[in-house]
């Protein structure tokens, strides 16, 4: 996440693509400070009641939790406005392994994602490949982002080479 919030101001616009149980959402609503906004969206009720009690336990009131699926985004915030938007792939930490995200809504999310932040603005993106799901959707992700056009956009790709039992690897997204 610290590369990501060095893209991040006070009063910026960002967006947790996958809420979860509100991990990120807490640290990029602390990068904007109260004068900044966090969308937050997630499809799981679970995921939205977990963030909205990690939220309170340190009193922030910056975010606008959406219980819909990233590939909404574009309804909520408005096309070259965000300054990163986070996605955090896979399923919900000790929730229902059976309900992931999927490549093909992952990479519509993605496209969404492109279109919400602002030139020189990120889009992070940590994938998990230890479930048959996760690497059907790294690999078409990777695949997505190596097609990037590079007068737009920079893309940085980690794997944790020396790790085993599949570690998180990360996508960072620039826009030119």
């Amino acid at each position: 996440m610290s590369v990501t919030l060095t893209y991040i101001k006070h009063g910026d616009t960002v967006v947790d693509a996958t809420c979860g149980t509100g991990q990120d959402t807490v640290v990029l609503a602390r990068a904007v400070g109260s004068e900044g906004s966090v969308y937050a969206f997630d499809i799981q009720k679970n995921a939205h009641l977990l963030t909205e009690a990690r939220l309170r336990s340190h009193g922030f009131n910056n975010v606008h939790p959406v219980m819909q699926s990233f590939v909404s985004m574009s309804e909520h915030i408005p096309e070259k406005s965000a300054a990163a938007v986070v996605f955090n792939l896979g399923y919900l930490p000790g929730g229902d392994h059976s309900i992931t995200t999927t490549a093909a809504a992952t990479l519509e999310g993605l496209g969404c994602a492109l279109r919400t932040i602002r030139p020189g603005g990120i889009v992070t993106v940590v994938m998990c490949d230890g479930h048959e799901e996760g690497a059907e959707e790294k690999k078409a992700v990777l695949e997505w982002a190596e097609s990037l056009a590079p007068k737009r956009f920079h893309v940085a790709y980690v794997s944790l080479l020396n790790q085993k039992n599949h570690p998180p690897e990360i996508l960072w997204i620039t826009k030119k």
